[in-house]
């Protein structure tokens, strides 16, 4: 009884900090207590507490819960790789110079501790001038599965990579950082992804640091490919492991590239195999060592690196052929495609679905009007039954605008019949859907969301989501979130960076919100819109987003397209006993049609109680 009157407290508590918050836990008590009384309403605020406690969740909690490695864990690894007839040999790729003797040892050390055994450490000591290396390494290299090449010159590390790629026999090669650590089970858990899937070509997993003790921090849970974050950032990075041929075919690594030598490769090897043959092992399996002068201690250590990411990243575009420059992201040490728009710019059609409240439909299409930069556009403002005498002068006037036209919808309110009868009515190649509380912020938004709309393999296109006080609302849809999906980052600073930098840079995402979509028309048409029968109000604008991934396209969330979105105010609050059980036959609908969890852009390590990228428990 203490247990659960102090988890309540707790909730509360953090319900007094959050008015919106606040507003939603009003209402869904209300809810609950019609349906179930005050027993109900006391479970339901016990159940969010557990998940306010679980907010304060620590890694070294989470390392004790989800990440501490037992011999039975080892037993089982084995079992599972005894299962397979063939089970591959897996170079470890280590260049060296002037490791410190301490990290040097530790790096040898955590190769010769795998569980797998199908291994060959392969060193080139890139001409180190400090006695203990060449003592360290040539004490190791009595064990057979240890080679090491000594150059005679210091050649820097694609050279050295180059060198150590010369020694290698194995079907498959990991790179190594001199000073970096794997676990245990890293080489067993790589290896039962290739046992499993002949079509792997390129394996990465997730990582984490550790200082000068030891100690882990900083743990770094990935998505799965995501083609336009890896041309943001190498979050492939640590641990990544590539099939032999494919460094072979591609050249190995290119002296001039120091910094990101690894990410010019990744490049050149993406574009021989493609997203397909790219796996992720959702499991920290790779320690990356922060001291003081590493990148990982502080990425500003070797801006060089990024000097070489960027030129990286400049000649795969134009191996690509890619409509495309490259800049750096603002505010950030990774970068941005920034792609151009054909002559004539494309006619896009920008629908506004309404009703009443014109000061918000005024301040959205005023706000179109005046901060645009994109010329190309017609408003669609589609009324849904307005009442009020100025709202009704409004629409009027409208009607006398150039290329603005005022549609009227009969129906009751189904949003996605709205936009499915809208869209049947644009003359552009590309629609816009717009709510009616948007208002533009960045001059440039929609000039930004189309460029990569008109891509041939891009579907929908999101945009960066305020409240008005200039808090997140929407920074991409995670899918199994709250059960169905929610908003990345919601109520975050403006300025915040996210979840390593993911509010900052474009990125493949699942879904992202209707209230501000640019997707091409015959996109929309090809997966018939939306879904007007069973997803009249919510959720529809995440499962039009997920058909058009099963299509084949990659929806792309940008944060260089910048609006305030108020959040369906105009609609007013799901509180009525017919809007609650609409909304659960959307949740049930949802459940039934789509695979929900995991959301391949969003980590199985991450809560799915809460929408700020925290640890899950």
């Amino acid at each position: 009884m203490k247990q659960s009157i102090s988890l309540i407290a707790g909730f509360l508590a953090h319900a007094s900090r959050d008015r919106q918050f606040a507003a939603r836990v009003i209402s869904r008590a209300w809810q609950v207590f019609r349906q179930k009384g005050a027993r109900g309403v006391v479970g339901v605020l016990r159940a969010r507490g557990e998940a306010v406690l679980r907010r304060s969740v620590s890694y070294e909690k989470w390392i004790a819960l989800h990440d501490t490695l037992e011999n039975s864990d080892g037993v089982a690894l084995k079992a599972q790789l005894e299962q397979f007839d063939h089970r591959p040999l897996i170079s470890v790729l280590m260049p060296v110079n002037n490791t410190p003797e301490k990290y040097l040892v530790e790096a040898i050390e955590s190769v010769l501790s795998q569980i797998y055994d199908r291994w060959e450490l392969c060193i080139s000591d890139d001409a180190s001038t400090e006695p203990h290396v060449r003592q360290v390494l040539e004490k190791y290299s009595e064990d057979p599965r240890i080679k090491v090449a000594y150059c005679r010159e210091n050649g820097h590390i694609s050279r050295a990579s180059n060198a150590a790629f010369d020694l290698v026999t194995g079907e498959w090669v990991a790179m190594l950082d001199h000073d970096d650590v794997l676990r245990p089970h890293a080489l067993a858990e790589v290896a039962l992804e290739i046992c499993r899937d002949s079509d792997a070509e390129l394996i990465y997993s997730d990582e984490d640091k550790i200082d000068a003790q030891g100690k882990r921090f900083d743990p770094y849970f990935k998505p799965d490919f995501s083609r336009e974050l890896f041309r943001s950032q190498n979050y492939l990075n640590h641990l990544t492991v590539h099939r032999a041929d494919n460094i072979r075919a591609v050249g190995g690594w290119r002296p001039g590239f120091e910094g990101s030598q690894d990410y010019d490769l990744n490049l050149r090897i993406f574009e021989r195999i493609g997203a397909k043959g790219i796996r992720h092992v959702p499991k920290v399996l790779y320690h990356w060592r922060a001291i003081k002068g590493s990148t990982a201690s502080e990425g500003s250590e070797k801006s060089y690196a990024f000097s070489a990411g960027l030129r990286a990243l400049e000649e795969h575009v134009e191996r690509m052929g890619l409509p495309a420059k490259v800049e750096q992201a603002p505010d950030t040490p990774f970068y941005r495609l920034r792609f151009s728009l054909p002559e004539p710019e494309p006619l896009v059609s920008l629908i506004i679905p309404t009703r009443d409240k014109v000061e918000l439909l005024r301040g959205c299409v005023e706000s179109i009007r005046l901060r645009t930069t994109y010329r190309n556009y017609e408003i669609i403002v589609v009324d849904n039954g307005s009442v009020e005498p100025e709202t009704l002068s409004y629409l009027d006037a409208l009607r006398e605008g150039q290329n603005t036209q005022v549609l009227h919808y009969k129906n009751e309110f189904n949003y996605s019949a709205i936009n499915n009868f809208s869209a049947r009515k644009t003359a552009g190649s590309v629609i816009g859907l717009v709510n009616n509380d948007i208002e533009v912020i960045s001059p440039d938004w929609l000039t930004e969301m189309v460029s990569w709309a008109i891509q041939p393999d891009v579907g929908c296109v999101g945009a960066k989501l305020y409240y008005s006080n200039d808090t997140l609302q929407h920074g991409g849809v995670i899918t199994g979130l709250g059960g169905v999906a929610g908003h990345s980052h919601k109520h975050f600073s403006r300025s915040h960076p996210g979840y390593f930098f993911r509010l900052k840079v474009v990125q493949n995402l699942s879904a992202v919100t209707a209230a501000c979509l640019v997707v091409r028309k015959n996109v929309f048409e090809e997966v018939d819109g939306f879904n007007e029968k069973d997803l009249t109000i919510a959720f529809n604008d995440v499962d039009f987003c997920l058909k058009v991934r099963e299509a084949g396209y990659l929806n792309v969330w940008t944060p260089y397209a910048e609006l305030y979105h108020l959040e369906s105010i105009s609609r007013g609050a799901e509180d009525d006993p017919n809007k609650i059980r609409r909304f659960q036959a959307e949740i049930a609908y949802m459940k039934r049609r789509w695979p929900l969890i995991p959301d391949p852009y969003y980590s199985v390590n991450l809560t799915l109680d809460r929408e700020d990228f925290s640890l899950g428990v």
